[in-house]
């Protein structure tokens, strides 16, 4: 049940929102293990200026302009294993379907309870027992 926010650059062409989009939900299918269809992103563009990063870099890694952020809220429990594999799939995977940097790839991960979820309705559909 994960949400997915993904934030880059104005400048970023609507293929490659679209590659990246694609790239983080097929990760979580294949990877993580999320259902099929559980596919729920906010895609937002900034302008230059709006993506602030260390222009130092940041443990040994440097960054561009073409910076990409991405922000899953997904349901704890998943393997540090997991989350590497996790983390390399998009990475590999956006560099592959859009020449981005891996580099610029940056991936947090926010864990919840499963109850901590409403899919319409006013609903919980996964109410603890």
């Amino acid at each position: 049940m994960p949400l997915a926010r993904i934030s880059v650059s104005q400048d970023t062409t609507a293929e490659a929102l679209r590659a990246i989009s694609e790239t983080v939900y097929e990760a979580m299918v294949t990877v993580a293990n999320v259902p099929a269809n559980d596919k729920f992103q906010i895609l937002s563009r900034h302008a230059k200026g709006e993506l602030v990063y260390p222009e130092q870099g940041f443990l040994g890694v440097s960054y561009s302009d073409n910076i990409v952020f991405i922000q899953i809220t997904w349901n704890a429990g998943r393997s540090t294993e997991v989350k590497k594999a996790f983390y390399r799939a998009i990475a590999d995977g956006i560099h592959a379907r859009t020449g981005l940097r891996k580099e610029d790839i940056i991936i947090n991960l926010v864990e919840v309870q499963r109850e901590n979820w409403s899919f319409g309705n006013g609903d919980m559909p996964f109410a603890p027992v």
